[in-house]
């Protein structure tokens, strides 16, 4: 029970760092180097508490949804090593004795694509593992209606915020600097972040 409870609290801590290193506007480069800093250590301890999942990884059936919930794990870890490698090759404060570790264009031209994935992803990720949990709700029809509701026109918003934000330019690699920031307090960038996860969580919750 301790165990699940620390492992839920770090999920809780890690999806906080995220929609903070994608608040770059607000962070600044010190803030965001450290708070990646932060979070590559996170996902390290995340992994060692869930060491279990490499172990079974080649036993028992594969049903679709556990297919689907290990492919995404798996591009996860990839888009999170990716963006952690590039992060620190280009790091000014945090770690400078790393900078150059791959060269700087390199660097420059993945790390916001694989991060724009690291999001995307986690986003699925989060919508997989709550999808048992919305499946199970005891509420009533009426209840359950009411929900999907909101959460499609949240949903809904999200898609205006990612396309507002240009999140299919930097996804596809197109776009190698953040270009398209949506200003405000530091409250309005996280909401909007939170916005831009509900797409991804909604579609992989009930579809």
């Amino acid at each position: 029970m301790k165990k699940t409870i620390v492992k839920r609290t770090l999920d809780i801590i890690l999806t906080i760092l995220l929609l903070f290193l994608m608040a770059y506007q607000v962070t600044g480069d010190l803030w965001h180097e450290w708070l990646g800093i932060a979070m590559t250590v996170l996902v390290i301890v995340h992994h060692i508490l869930n060491r279990r999942w490499y172990t079974a990884l080649f036993k028992g059936k594969y049903t679709a949804y556990r297919t689907v919930i290990t492919v995404v794990d798996c591009l996860l870890l990839i888009s999170f090593a990716l963006a952690a490698l590039t992060g620190i090759s280009m790091s000014a404060y945090a770690v400078p004795f790393l900078n150059g570790l791959i060269p700087m264009m390199t660097a420059m031209k993945l790390h916001l694509g694989v991060s724009w994935w690291s999001f995307v992803l986690m986003s699925i990720h989060i919508g997989l593992h709550l999808k048992p949990v919305f499946a199970g709700l005891k509420v009533s029809e009426r209840a359950k209606l009411i929900i999907k509701i909101v959460l499609a026109v949240l949903g809904a918003i999200g898609i205006l915020m990612l396309s507002l934000e240009g999140a299919g330019n930097y996804l596809t690699f197109r776009t190698h600097f953040a270009t398209h920031f949506i200003e405000g307090p530091t409250i309005v960038i996280i909401l909007k972040n939170i916005l831009m996860m509900l797409p991804w969580m909604v579609t992989t919750i009930y579809f």
